[in-house]
Parts: structure tokens; sequence; C-alpha cells
């Protein structure tokens, strides 16, 4: 797996944000079976950065905790067949599927950790586990989609060990 990490906001975490965004890019790959090595790009951003990727992208002018941009149309979440006839799946060198890109504001990750009474950690983890299942096809737009992503994300962080109590 590759991930292509950018640091574009100045916050000193109490972990590696590096090491353990691949661990759960990779628990939530593994729990969705996927077949191929995968590439993922993580910009960690501040308010404004976000702030105006959301109004260019989506046409929402406001500040937002993650956003998501999958490079695959799953027609079916995390089913995979259709991508060895996609022309652009892949990347040419490496061969690993283009999944997409996360970008997560730190400021709003952090208010958040602190609103739910969880730790950094576990937010950030849950903010990376909820944007891989949605670079994968999930979505919550309508009540049963939200309680499988929920379940799906809580099965992952659970399976790490980053659970709701951790206040790190």
């Amino acid at each position: 797996m590759t991930l292509n990490f950018e640091k574009e906001y100045d916050y000193s975490f109490p972990f590696d944000e590096e090491e353990l965004a691949v661990t759960v890019i990779n628990g939530v790959l593994d729990q969705e079976n996927c077949p191929y090595e995968c590439e993922v790009s993580l910009v960690l951003c501040g308010e404004e950065e976000i702030q105006e990727t959301n109004r260019e992208f989506r046409q929402i002018n406001r500040v937002t905790d993650v956003l998501s941009f999958p490079m695959q149309s799953f027609e079916t979440p995390a089913e995979y067949d259709f991508l060895e006839e996609a022309d652009d799946a892949f990347h040419p060198e490496t061969g690993e599927l283009l999944l997409g890109d996360i970008m997560i504001c730190i400021p709003r990750m952090l208010s958040q950790a602190e609103d739910y009474g969880h730790g950094v950690k576990r937010e950030y983890a849950f903010l990376i586990a909820h944007s891989m299942l949605h670079l994968l096809g999930y979505d919550h737009m309508t009540p049963e989609e939200a309680t499988v992503m929920e379940q799906k994300q809580n099965q992952v962080l659970n399976e790490l060990g980053i659970t709701r109590g951790e206040k790190s």
C-alpha cells in the first residue's frame, strides 16, 4: 500500500499520524477483502483549505471534518470485479489500485474529539476509516447505508484496538 501523505497544518500529534493512517487504511482494505495493493492520498489541513475545497468540489461553502474523493465508481460497495476492465484504475508503474484522496481538517478533528469525549487518536482513525469506506463505494445517504457504514467503521476500529474511551 502506498500512502501519499501531506501535512499542511502544524499540529504535533501524540502518535505517529502517518503510521496510524497506514494501519487504519490497511485495516479497512483487509476488512473489505480488497484483492489489490492500493494507493491513497491523505492531506491534513486547516479550516480555510477544507472550506475552499468543499466549496469548489461540492458547492458547500463551509468547514467540514473530512472530505473523500474516490477515483473509482463502485456500483456495489467493495465489489472489485469491474476494476479489471477499467482503463485507468491502476497506477501504470506500480500496478496499485488508485483509490482516491482523503482530506482531514485538523482543527475540526480536534474539536470533535473533545465534543465526543474521546482522544485525538480515535477521532483521527475514525475519520480515515470513514473516508476509506467512501473510497470503496459506501455511503450514508439513507438510514440503512448509515447503519452499514457505522457498523463497518466500528468493526475495523475495534479490531485495531482503537476505542472511544482512548484519550490519546
